[in-house]
C-alpha cells in the first residue's frame, strides 16, 4: 500500500479462523489510512510503528467486543504502538505536528488509536481523547 504499511499488516488478526478480507471500499479507506500512517511516521522522526489492529471485519470486530460503529470496521482506524515512546508521547507528538487525524485516543496507557475520516468528503474532527478505567474524557 505504502513503503512502510502493507495490506497484510493492516488486515492482520489473531482470530485466524475468521475472514478479515476488506471489500473495495474498505481497501480504499485502508489506502488512505496507510498514507496517513506514513505522515505519522514522519512526525515521529521515522520511528517504527507497530500496528496492533487496523481493519476488522464484522466477525473480527464482534470477536474483540468492539462496537459496530468502530472506524476499524470501515478501514479508517489503526491501534498503534511506537517502541521507545509511551502512548502519551505519541499523542502529544501527533498533536504538535498538526496532522489531519479524525480521532486520536490514548487507550489504557497501552496503545494509541488513530483514524482518518470515514469518507474523503468529511473533514477531520481532530478529536483527542483518553479512554481508560476511569472512562472517556478529552486529552489534556
Amino acid at each position: 500500500m505504502t513503503p512502510n504499511f502493507t495490506l497484510a499488516e493492516l488486515t492482520h488478526t489473531d482470530h485466524r479462523t475468521l475472514d478479515n478480507t476488506p471489500n473495495e471500499s474498505e481497501k480504499a479507506n485502508l489506502q488512505r489510512l496507510a498514507e496517513f500512517l506514513e505522515q505519522v511516521k514522519s512526525a515521529l522522526g521515522g520511528k517504527p510503528i507497530m500496528v496492533n489492529s487496523a481493519f476488522r471485519s464484522k466477525a473480527v470486530n464482534d470477536a474483540v467486543g468492539s462496537k459496530d460503529t468502530s472506524q476499524h470496521r470501515v478501514g479508517c482506524a489503526a491501534d498503534i504502538r511506537v517502541p521507545g515512546m509511551a502512548p502519551d508521547q505519541v499523542v502529544r507528538a501527533i498533536l504538535a505536528a498538526n496532522l489531519p487525524f479524525d480521532q486520536i485516543i490514548r487507550e489504557f496507557d497501552s496503545w494509541t488509536h488513530i483514524s482518518v475520516p470515514n469518507t474523503t468528503a468529511l473533514k477531520p474532527r481532530r478529536q483527542a481523547l483518553i479512554i481508560d478505567k476511569a472512562g472517556t474524557r478529552a486529552f489534556a
